[in-house]
């Protein structure tokens, strides 16, 4: 049952309907109806999912099989309105590969999308840019180990553009064009994107997957391939293995979207049904069993990454028939691991002798049914961090868990069920669309919110202290425990010492303390609750602000859009504005420990106890103009959710101990920033590109080994205790009811006068025009590096006309970057533009032009860089090309503006500068009137060629060899 992972796990955003000027929509949720009456009557026999399993069916999918052997899902969703979204899976991936075919899985894919049988090389991505869709995130693919998958998401989906987009999907997949040129041209797209990739993740994936899974195909079935066979891959081998395996009945069409089921069911069987497989059907690989016999230890060298230890126990994978009794007896094996990780965390945050350990039980490519544990130590002793989870471990295998540590995990799985419930109306089309390809691929089923609702809780009679444990103990049987140490200096007899501390006796060392209860009643009290001075609503939207007495501002939306959703931002102070401009903080440290470190005498482990089986929760962020405390709650939670942000303004704890954890996991994943080019720009460049303003700085090593509980206390204290507060919450709550809950809290604080912002703190640095490119290096592949060219534009809310212009501009940039730097010359894998435009600065703007490629390339990108830049501002672009560019963003805008957090971000900082509600409503205006001229005329301002700045990161061992 797919819901397992995807309904209990998932915390997303799911959009509600709502008007940008695009179009017009009710603001409400979109309830998918019953199939077509012909449909309905098809559901009598077994749809082919549920073949063999009692899970509750999902009715709305309307399920079919060609005579082809082609098995489609096509389902009714108006979430967004407007969009279809489709998926084409192929029952093929990399473990369907011969030793030299490795790669080709995923080399086909990229055939497919570049030409096929009705469409001409790289015309797929025009046509579905005219029809609104975005390429790499609207209409992309994906390989793994058992599938590829092709992922088309349409915005607009009117009937003719649905009948085209699903005839050249068809056509993908029937015919793709596989000839020498089009090999040789994508071949040198494909490893470039394997070069980019390569790295020490990639080395330690490589690495543990091989022990982990040793003696079976998928030790040595990387999804990209290898050098070898992707070099030496020919026109008649790819098509061999699509001849092979792109077949009828290897093929799923999934379709989830905002139109008639059985319009769609028409268009798949006009388009689908004449594919017929070449050749006899394939024999399945045997994939293999996890083998008892195999090495226990590995010990790696990995300079780059913290010493990282990780245990794989190992059963062999069987098919299953997916049953409410199989699913009862998953529920009860993903309590048994949520309590083991629970005890882990409390452990890891009380400083004990690692920073975080976690125990996952996954099948993992139908190859094993694994039980996965990983750990970093804190400092160098693995021996220890391993000996601590290790009898954490074996407590949790030999002692039942009280009753009452059931019962909370129980409640907190409950809740998440539940939350999916009442916001099931508003899911996504794209997410039930994966929902269902993924199910498939692990051979299982999906169900519907309630489903799984009421298996989770008829299955509440399984949750005993004995069943919880004999689950715990299965978990832990099987091949192995297998091990990957992983340091970043060799170890003298590494793998003697991990094969001796893996036999170590633990099973006396773990002890289990009995928390005592905490509830909202031990927080600190807040005085008289405040009073309301002010109610307007706005006159263009259903949002409304709200005025207390002592001056914190509420901006509400109450709507119906996301069922049983409230998010809340409270934004105060004047962020990055409040941090000084001519020298480094520890402001970085407050994502990572400051939530952690409490609220009065309560510590984060009080803090869990007290929201417990409840939707409450704390993060926090840094905007350019403003602190933010964020939250994503339920309507009946919110009135706690507030007090206990408001606590957090108004007593704040200052427990040292994730002060310490923050540094510690600072300094353990330092050194993965400098092993490759992403890496260094992740690292550098929102400073560089800003002249080396050090509030975008990420702290030295140095800097983070300073880190102390009282250098940390004495900056965000009086920055908890600043002004002006701005409390939004948008989402499914009454407003009455939300206004009283923050009167008894934010409103009952102490008044907050605006803090000054020094002048030199009010803007951000301008890098200098370089003719020479600023130089850094990375200790990775020689083969990596990366450049990046920048022009400086501007910020602020009275010119956003500028940035609308802007983000135009970029797209087109970036349309034309990708044409000629990947598609044509196969350099780059990856090449992007974008243009960022800070509203809560006047100035700090930039259009940024970044590519990955082979450091012999560098100079080759700054030149095609350039070019475009000096095309675009020396005439006007043709109407085709902006019209492919303005679809995907309208689109974009149009989605977005579905969900609460669009309308939050829009309206964020609004009650203290009213300039952003007139942004927002110029928004549909501003991009509905954009002209070729427009762009070419921005184009020239901007893309000066003396006022650009550029970067590259090149191998250390090569800038050394210069």
């Amino acid at each position: 049952m797919k819901s397992r992972t995807s309904r209990i796990a998932r915390f997303t955003l799911l959009p509600l309907a709502a008007t940008i000027g695009f179009a017009s929509v009710p603001l409400v949720a979109q309830q998918a109806p019953a199939p077509a009456p012909q449909a309905a009557a098809k559901q009598a026999e077994v749809p082919w999912l549920y073949v063999n399993s009692d899970v509750p069916q999902e009715k709305a999918w309307l399920f079919g099989t060609l005579d082809n052997g082609l098995r489609y899902a096509i389902r009714r969703n108006g979430v967004p309105p407007g969009q279809v979204s489709i998926r084409v899976r192929i029952d093929a991936g990399s473990l369907m590969e011969e030793d030299k075919e490795q790669g080709f899985a995923h080399f086909l894919e990229h055939l497919s999308f570049r030409g096929s049988k009705f469409v001409p090389e790289g015309e797929s991505k025009r046509i579905w840019q005219r029809l609104g869709a975005t390429f790499g995130s609207d209409s992309n693919a994906s390989t793994t180990p058992t599938e590829t998958v092709y992922k088309l998401d349409l915005p607009n989906a009117r009937p003719e553009g649905l009948d085209e987009s699903i005839k050249i999907l068809a056509g993908m997949m029937e015919a793709p064009n596989i000839g020498d040129t089009t090999v040789n041209a994508e071949r040198a797209v494909v490893m470039a994107e394997q070069r980019e990739q390569f790295g020490p993740a990639v080395r330690m994936g490589d690495a543990t997957r091989q022990h982990f899974f040793a003696g079976q195909r998928l030790a040595n079935r990387s999804t990209i391939g290898t050098s070898q066979t992707l070099s030496s891959a020919t026109a008649e081998g790819l098509k061999a293995f699509h001849d092979r395996w792109y077949r009828p009945e290897r093929a799923v069409v999934v379709i989830a979207g905002d139109a008639d089921p059985a319009a769609m069911e028409a268009l798949v069987k006009k388009h689908f049904s004449a594919w017929r497989g070449a050749g006899p059907k394939p024999a399945e690989p045997d994939f293999g069993k996890p083998d008892p016999n195999a090495k226990t230890v590995t010990a790696l060298v990995e300079p780059s990454f913290p010493t990282i230890v990780q245990l794989g126990v190992m059963r062999p994978w069987a098919q299953v028939n997916d049953t409410v009794t199989y699913n009862e007896g998953l529920m009860v094996d993903a309590l048994a691991v949520r309590m083991i990780n629970r005890r882990l965390e409390t452990r890891a945050r009380a400083g004990g002798s690692f920073l975080q350990a976690q125990v996952q039980q996954e099948d993992i490519s139908r190859s094993a049914d694994t039980t996965m544990v990983s750990l970093v130590p804190l400092g160098d002793d693995w021996q220890a961090a391993l000996r601590d989870v290790r009898a954490e471990i074996a407590n949790a295998t030999s002692t039942p868990a009280s009753q009452a540590e059931i019962d909370r995990e129980v409640q907190e799985f409950d809740l998440a069920l539940l939350a999916q419930l009442e916001n099931e109306g508003a899911e996504p089309g794209s997410r039930q669309a994966d929902d269902l390809v993924r199910a498939v691929d692990i051979r299982e089923t999906v169900t519907t919110a309630e489903g799984a609702l009421t298996i989770f809780r008829g299955a509440k009679r399984l949750f005993t202290p004995a069943n919880l444990l004999a689950s715990t103990k299965k978990l832990f049987e099987g091949a192995g425990p297998r091990l990957v140490l992983s340091t970043p200096k060799p170890l003298a007899n590494g793998d003697a010492l991990a094969a001796a501390a893996l036999a170590e006796d633990v099973t006396s060392l773990a002890a289990r303390d009995d928390a005592r209860a905490v509830t909202f009643a031990d927080l600190p009290k807040f005085g008289a609750a405040g009073t309301v001075t002010d109610r307007t609503k706005l006159s263009n939207f259903n949002i409304e602000t709200v005025t207390l007495s002592n001056g914190s501002k509420l901006i509400l939306f109450p709507n119906k859009g996301e069922p049983g959703k409230v998010y809340v931002s409270v934004r105060f102070g004047n962020g990055y504005k409040a941090l000084p401009a001519n020298r480094e903080t520890v402001a970085w440290s407050g994502a990572m420990a400051l939530v952690g470190s409490g609220i009065g005498k309560l510590g984060l482990e009080e803090l869990d106890r007290l929201t417990n089986g409840r939707k409450i929760n704390m993060g926090v962020d840094i905007e350019d103009d403003a602190f933010v405390l964020k939250a994503e709650t339920r309507a009946p939670d919110l009135a706690d959710q507030l007090k206990l942000m408001a606590a957090k303004l108004a007593f704040p704890g200052w427990d040292p101990a994730p002060v310490v954890r923050a540094r510690a996991q600072m300094l353990a994943g330092y050194d993965v920033m400098d092993a490759s080019p992403a890496g260094v720009i992740t690292r550098d460049l929102d400073t560089l590109v800003r002249g080396g303003d050090p509030r975008w700085a990420t702290p030295s090593r140095q800097e983070v080994d300073a880190l102390t509980p009282a250098g940390f206390r004495k900056l965000w204290e009086p920055i908890l205790a600043s002004g002006p507060i701005e409390v939004q919450i948008f989402g499914d709550f009454e407003a009455d009811q939300a206004i009283e809950a923050a009167r008894a809290t934010f409103g009952a604080m102490k008044a907050r006068k605006p803090a000054a912002i020094e002048p030199a703190n009010a803007v951000t640095g301008v890098p200098p025009h370089n003719a020479t490119p600023v130089v850094r290096t990375h200790s990775g592949a020689a083969e990596q590096s990366a450049a990046v060219i920048a022009w400086p534009t501007g910020g602020g809310l009275d010119n956003i006309t500028e940035a609308r212009k802007l983000e135009v501009l970029a797209a087109i940039f970036n349309d034309r970057l990708f044409d000629q730097l990947r598609s044509s010359a196969g350099a780059s894998y990856s090449p992007t533009v974008a243009s960022q435009w800070p509203t809560g600065m006047d100035n700090g703007g930039y259009l940024i032009v970044l590519g990955q490629l082979k450091p012999e390339g560098t100079e080759q990108f700054f030149k095609l860089a350039r070019e475009i830049a000096a095309d675009l501002a020396a005439k006007p672009v043709d109407e085709d090309e902006l019209r492919r560019t303005l679809g995907p963003i309208q689109q974009y805008y149009m989605r977005a503006s579905t969900g609460n957090q669009y309308w939050m971000r829009e309206t964020a900082g609004s009650s203290r500068d009213p300039r952003k509600l007139a942004a927002m409503e110029s928004l549909a205006r501003d991009l509905l009137s954009i002209t070729p001229e427009q762009i070419q005329e921005t184009a020239g301002r901007y893309l000066i060629a003396d006022k650009s700045w550029s970067m590259v990161v090149l191998p250390e061992k090569q800038t050394a060899a210069r």
